[in-house]
């Protein structure tokens, strides 16, 4: 069995997307600091992080689209872990159609769409002409009953269209989506289970995650 990480580091200045804060990471306590309060020889690091939920690799819960929709504490275990997966290579073409997915068995799968945008994290190319899921795969995956979508790239959507139609048909279906992964390349197919698990957060449709598969050799 082997564990495959999936999700990029979240580093402090780190810009995920455009427009959006970096993340600030520092001490609340040092461990200097923290030698006044404890015993000799006894330390702590206590770190503080600020961020908008929108960083790294991240999970939208249907609350993201939706005011009525389920938030990441409403989200059950069994939508975002140790689900059934299948990768499947986009096709050349920025916009990725349904014919993408002709003769995949999605349902009750996270549907990892591989499209080798990650290869650009952390460079200006990663924001601009990123490949996207077309309206009528969004409409496939919600039709086929599909457990989880993500992606490799900048965003599902065009991010040149403003209604966000793969947001909109995948989380009305109740389907999380999974943003900014990376290293699809070292997946199989098929044969594998996927994780990926936010903070229990009330209120909030958003939140980095550590993504990972499960491939038993």
């Amino acid at each position: 069995m082997r564990l495959i990480d999936l999700s990029h580091t979240v580093e402090h200045g780190m810009v995920t997307y455009k427009g959006l804060p970096a993340p600030a990471i520092c001490d609340f306590l040092s461990r200097e600091a923290s030698r006044a309060i404890y015993a000799p020889g006894t330390e702590f690091h206590i770190g503080r992080i600020d961020m908008v939920a929108n960083t790294g690799t991240y999970v939208d819960s249907p609350f993201h689209r939706y005011a009525s929709g389920k938030d990441l504490a409403q989200l059950p275990l069994e939508s975002l872990a140790h689900l059934d997966a299948v990768v499947v290579e986009a096709s050349p073409d920025r916009a990725i159609a349904r014919d993408a997915f002709r003769g995949v068995d999605v349902r009750g799968k996270a549907v990892l769409i591989r499209t080798g945008w990650d290869r650009h994290w952390r460079t200006e190319a990663y924001f601009e002409g990123h490949p996207f899921l077309a309206a009528d795969a969004a409409e496939l995956l919600a039709g086929e009953g599909a457990a989880l979508a993500g992606i490799d790239s900048y965003n599902i959507d065009d991010t040149a269209d403003r209604s966000r139609p793969a947001h909109g048909i995948l989380l009305g279906a109740g389907i999380p989506i999974c943003e900014h992964m990376r290293n699809l390349g070292s997946l199989p197919e098929r044969g594998f289970r996927f994780s990926a698990l936010p903070v229990k957060v009330s209120g909030m449709g958003t939140f980095p995650v550590r993504a990972f598969a499960i491939v038993e050799d």
